[in-house]
Order: C-alpha cells, then sequence, then structure tokens
C-alpha cells in the first residue's frame, strides 16, 4: 500500500512538473520566437492569455485598451495570438469588403490593407461561439450563411419597412410616456434606464415575435429578459476559458441547477413565441416575415430560427437601452447642452402629434446630441475580434501573419486623444462643423461598424433614439438624482455595459 502511494504521488509530481515545464516552453516560445513577437504589450499578455482573460472577466478590458494604446502604440499584442488596433484604417482593413486575391496583393503592397487572399476575416470562434455545438446565428454565421441569413432580414430593417412599422412603434412609445406622467405625477424618482429597456423590449418583441414582452404594462422586467442579463457575467467567464477545454467542461459542470433551469427555461420561452409567431397565418411585414418565406427553401431549421430571432430581439433592444440611458446622463450632466437640445424639440413641433419619424429626422442638434453620445458611451465597447486568413493580411499599414486575431474596442478608439479633442467631454458640436473640433479623425467613429457585417438595425435604432428622447423632452423637465451623480463612471462592461439605475425626477411640462 506504501508503494502504491509513493508511485501515485510520483506520478502526480511528474504530471506537474510536465505542466509546468510545458507552460515554460509556451512562454518562452510566446516572447521569443512567435511571428507576433515584433509587436509591443506588455510582458504577461504577451506571454499568455490570461493576462487579456483577467482585465476581461473584472470588466474593465476597454477601458484597460486605451491604457495600453497610450503606453505602447496605436497597435498592441494584447495576447500571444492577438493585437488591438487603434488606427482608424483598421476599420476596412479588417471588416471592409476583401478583394480578390490578385486585387489584395497588389493593394496591400501599396499605402492599403486587407487580406492577401481575398478572403473575408472571420469571426473568431472562442468569442462568438464558446462552447461546443452552439447553434450558428447571422452573427456567428460564416461567410455565405451569413449573406444568406442578412438578405432575408434585410427588407424588414429597411427604412421602407420601417415606416410601415410606425403605428406599432409608435403605440409603445405613447405607452411609455401614459406610464412616466403616472409616475412623475407621484414625485418620486424613476429609474429612467430601465424604462428604456422595458420599452425597447416591447418594441422588438412585438417586431420579432409579434408580441411584446408586457414590459411597459407591468411595470416589470420579463422573466426572458432577466434571465439574459443574469448571464451575462457568466458568459464572459465562458468566452475567457474557450481556450482550456477542460478548464471549460469543468466550468459547465459546476453550474448551479438554477442557472442551468433558466437558461433552458429561456430557451423554451424563446421557442414557444416562435411557435407562435409561425402559427400567424395573415402576411406580416416584421423583422422575421423574411426568414420564415425562406425557411423551408434554405434549410433554415427550428433552432436557427430560435437563435436568430432571439438573437434579433437582444441586438434590437438592448444596444438602443443603453444609448438612450448614456445620452440622458449626459445631458443631465450638461445643463447647457440639455437646455439646447430642449429648445430645438419644444421650437420645432407645435404639438406632441406632431412628433414622427420625418419631423424627428429634422433636428441636427438631435443627432449630434446621439452621435456624441455613441462616441462617449458605445453600446458596445469591446473589441469584435477577427481572425487574419489564409496568407496574411495588411492591416492599418502592418502585415499580420494568418490566424492572428485582431480587433478594434470602440472604447478605446473614441476616448483616443490621437482622434478626438477633449475626449471625455461632452461636445454634440464636433459634429456640427464647430471648428474647435476641426482637427477630430471622423472616420475613427464607426459605432455600427463597416463592411458586409455592419448593423442591421441601424435605422430602427435611430428612429427608437430619435422619437423616445423627443417624446420625454417635449413631456418632461428632467433632474439627476444625487445616487446616479457618478452612474457612468461606477460602470464595468461584461461585453455590454452593466449599467444599474439611472434614477432621475421627472416634471411634467406645462402648456
Amino acid at each position: 500500500m506504501a508503494l502504491l502511494s509513493l508511485n501515485l504521488w510520483q506520478l502526480f509530481g511528474a504530471a506537474i512538473a510536465s505542466l509546468l515545464l510545458y507552460s515554460a516552453c509556451k512562454i518562452t516560445y510566446n516572447l521569443l520566437f512567435h511571428p507576433l513577437r515584433r509587436f509591443p504589450g506588455p510582458l504577461l499578455m504577451r506571454a499568455t492569455r490570461w493576462g487579456y482573460n483577467l482585465k476581461r472577466m473584472r470588466g474593465t478590458l476597454p477601458f484597460d485598451m486605451l491604457d495600453l494604446h497610450r503606453r505602447y502604440g496605436p497597435v498592441v499584442r494584447v495576447a500571444p495570438d492577438e493585437l488591438a488596433f487603434a488606427d482608424p484604417r483598421a476599420w476596412r482593413d479588417i471588416m471592409g469588403h476583401q478583394r480578390t486575391a490578385g486585387q489584395a496583393s497588389s493593394f496591400s503592397s501599396s499605402a492599403g490593407g486587407g487580406s492577401v487572399s481575398g478572403e473575408e476575416f472571420a469571426k473568431w470562434e472562442q468569442h462568438y461561439r464558446p462552447v461546443p455545438g452552439m447553434t450558428i446565428d447571422i452573427v456567428s454565421a460564416g461567410r455565405e450563411e451569413h449573406a444568406l441569413l442578412r438578405r432575408c432580414l434585410a427588407h424588414g430593417f429597411s427604412d421602407r419597412s420601417m415606416r410601415e412599422q410606425q403605428p406599432l412603434i409608435k403605440k409603445y412609445i405613447d405607452l411609455l410616456i401614459t406610464r412616466l406622467w403616472e409616475r412623475a405625477k407621484s414625485g418620486n424618482k424613476v429609474d429612467i434606464a430601465a424604462w428604456y429597456n422595458w420599452t425597447t423590449f416591447d418594441v422588438i418583441g412585438d417586431l420579432a415575435f409579434g408580441e411584446s414582452f408586457g414590459c411597459l404594462e407591468n411595470a416589470g422586467w420579463h422573466p426572458w429578459i432577466k434571465s439574459f442579463f443574469e448571464m451575462g457575467q457568466a458568459g464572459t467567464l465562458i468566452q475567457s476559458l474557450a481556450g482550456y477545454p477542460l478548464l471549460l467542461k469543468l466550468l459547465l459542470s459546476m453550474v448551479p441547477t438554477r442557472f442551468r433551469e433558466e437558461h433552458e427555461k429561456h430557451q423554451q420561452q424563446t421557442m414557444e413565441k416562435l411557435k407562435r409567431r409561425m402559427a400567424v397565418t395573415k402576411e406580416r411585414p416584421d423583422l422575421i416575415e423574411g426568414l420564415l418565406k425562406k425557411a423551408d427553401e434554405w434549410g433554415l431549421t427550428l433552432e436557427k430560427l430560435q437563435a436568430n430571432s432571439g438573437l434579433l430581439v437582444i441586438g434590437g433592444s438592448e444596444t438602443t437601452a443603453t444609448l438612450l440611458s448614456g445620452v440622458t446622463y449626459l445631458l443631465l450632466t450638461n445643463p447647457e447642452t440639455m437646455k439646447r437640445l430642449t429648445t430645438e424639440i419644444r421650437g420645432a413641433f407645435k404639438s406632441e402629434d406632431e412628433i414622427d419619424f420625418s419631423s424627428v429626422s429634422t433636428l441636427p442638434y438631435m443627432l449630434a446630441c446621439l452621435d456624441e453620445a455613441l462616441r462617449m458611451y458605445p453600446p458596445v465597447p469591446t473589441g469584435l475580434p477577427r481572425v487574419v486568413p489564409k496568407g496574411g493580411a495588411t492591416v492599418a499599414g502592418n502585415y499580420v501573419p494568418e490566424s492572428t486575431v485582431v480587433a478594434v474596442h470602440q472604447w478605446a478608439m473614441y476616448h483616443n486623444e490621437d482622434h478626438f479633442k477633449d475626449p471625455f467631454e461632452y461636445h454634440p458640436e464636433r459634429w456640427l462643423g464647430d471648428p474647435a473640433f476641426a482637427n477630430d479623425n471622423k472616420e475613427a467613429f464607426q459605432p455600427f461598424h463597416v463592411g458586409p457585417r455592419n448593423c442591421i438595425g441601424r435605422n430602427l435604432a435611430y428612429i427608437e433614439m430619435r422619437l423616445i428622447l423627443a417624446r420625454i423632452l417635449w413631456n418632461f423637465d428632467l433632474q439627476i438624482a444625487e445616487d446616479s451623480l457618478d452612474w457612468m463612471s461606477r460602470q464595468r462592461i461584461w461585453n455590454l455595459w452593466d449599467k444599474g439605475p439611472l434614477n432621475v425626477y421627472l416634471k411634467p411640462v406645462e402648456r
């Protein structure tokens, strides 16, 4: 027995020694022999991906990226196989339409960039599909499937379709205003961030599934939405462990039963909503009508329809609500800007009925306020990583070897003094030709991204943001509550902002 025990300890010691030896060799290779060794970056991040993962799991990665670019320059090696870019040219080099192999070869030898092979920079699977077997959706799909899915969805997000949906969208904004009037009369503070979320989720629920989530009606969170937010931080942890299959498997085995049940319930509710929408026989020009029409022809299974419709709900609601929360906070903490915008809105209309899709599009200062909020508080503040295709690519004037992960981190790009004057200050005037900001590099600003995978929901986002903000400032004077004065500075980021309550007082406007 003693001999057996000794052998087990020897075996354990040998395993540990082998692991340490392997780690030492891997770190030595990453630092001294890796194809990316010439790119600068912190020692820990160049040596191992854990430097990057720890920042991501802490929820500080976008802020840390700005510090890294300030220290190391526009290209930083943030992991052994990953580069972060703060050069505006990188947007199109990474995400733009790729040329053919012949075009790319001559192009990359000149001042431009892009893939040498002409292939698209693929989505990095460890970020978009960290758990093996996850259903492919429009975000994680390859080039051909993405193009197919996008064609199906394009009409639903077109300007024409949005105008056809105006009565539906207006119905929920009317209900929002009614609910806020009820609460304004009490004099109590209101969590305006929650109300923005409830509105955008109800709108997108109807546009995607043919039914709202009932958030505005019940003044509360629907379980489907609540479970999504509860999984946000866990999702970041899963992404961080995606490159370590054994650790990921161990983590997933340790997930509490409650979370497993919540996830299964979330999936079940999505499927039930989808099936009810599919049972509608009358043609309904909403966001997924195109998908349903082509489902049989293109082999779109129920699971793929479920994954894509669920993704549309999240992408078409949370980001818009986040921006509305951000612009409201920035306006409340910049009183002169709020005054100028309020004057523009209340001077443009004789009655609230005049506020519609067309009329709000004629308010230049409102658009500038929204764009400046997108710069300071981008709803997707992190990088969306891509993988350099076979043959390598030129990105922002730098040759990058194949299989390298590359990304542009929005928050860090937009707060970089090299691109924007006074980047931590809220100045909508920078988007209106103010000469004080003439040297701003507007090409750095791509909140909806570029290329064939840019945000399909841009029209819907701008329509909702303009309408909701205009209606609220038409009806109410707002004052920020003392407990929310540091609302933005206390947040962390796990792919999306962990917002917390934004409490305000609403004073009805007397006319």
